[in-house]
């Protein structure tokens, strides 16, 4: 039995991704198979996506993603972890971008089970991050003024659509840090960054 955890849940219904939660045993199902994976439990504090323990035939332990279906998000991580190839996060073994399905190395324990010093914790995510820092030219991915731009029309959609649940002065400050974030952004310099650092 697949367990959705509730905030994957929450964010496949606001995305209107209803018949995903209802297809996800089947396509658990049919990627097991075909990848010839072992199905362990759910990983109960995934955000983005249903996130399962497996094993592959040879019993190296693994990991399931299973995004939630928004936009060009699976296309999009799967860029990034070939691109890295392991360097600086973990490895992409398999995908499939039209099912939101990627296989990847399972890591040790987190960093805050592991109960470091929160100095140590921050200068491994840093290092961690900095590595997958390249180049990445003609790759599909967003730019930094993309995002930017995407930033501004979303912010001022939603701060409409939901009645204004914040004050001008903070949604002044959000667009004014996507203005800077467009205006800094430069081809020639640009390199791939994770957007999503987290322990």
């Amino acid at each position: 039995m697949i367990e959705v955890p509730a905030v994957v849940r929450a964010k496949a219904l606001a995305a209107g991704a209803d018949r995903w939660l209802t297809d996800l045993p089947d396509l658990v199902a049919t990627l097991a198979a075909d990848w010839q994976l072992t199905v362990g439990d759910v990983f109960p504090d995934a955000t983005e996506a249903l996130v399962v323990a497996v094993s592959l035939p040879d019993e190296t332990p693994a990991v399931l993603k299973l995004l939630v279906p928004r936009g060009h998000a699976a296309a999009h991580e799967i860029t990034v972890l070939r691109l890295a190839d392991g360097d600086g996060c973990a490895r992409l073994l398999r995908s499939d971008a039209l099912a939101g399905a990627l296989l990847i190395e399972r890591l040790g324990p987190s960093l805050h089970d592991l109960a470091l010093p929160l100095a140590v914790r921050l200068e491994v995510l840093t290092d961690a991050a900095a590595r997958v820092w390249r180049p990445a030219p003609d790759a599909g991915l967003p730019t930094g003024a993309e995002k930017g731009r995407w930033l501004v029309e979303h912010i001022t959609r939603l701060w409409d659509a939901l009645d204004h649940p914040c004050s001008e002065q903070a949604v002044a400050d959000a667009l004014d840090c996507a203005a800077r974030r467009i205006a800094a952004h430069d081809d020639t310099r640009a390199v791939l960054v994770h957007g999503d650092v987290h322990e």
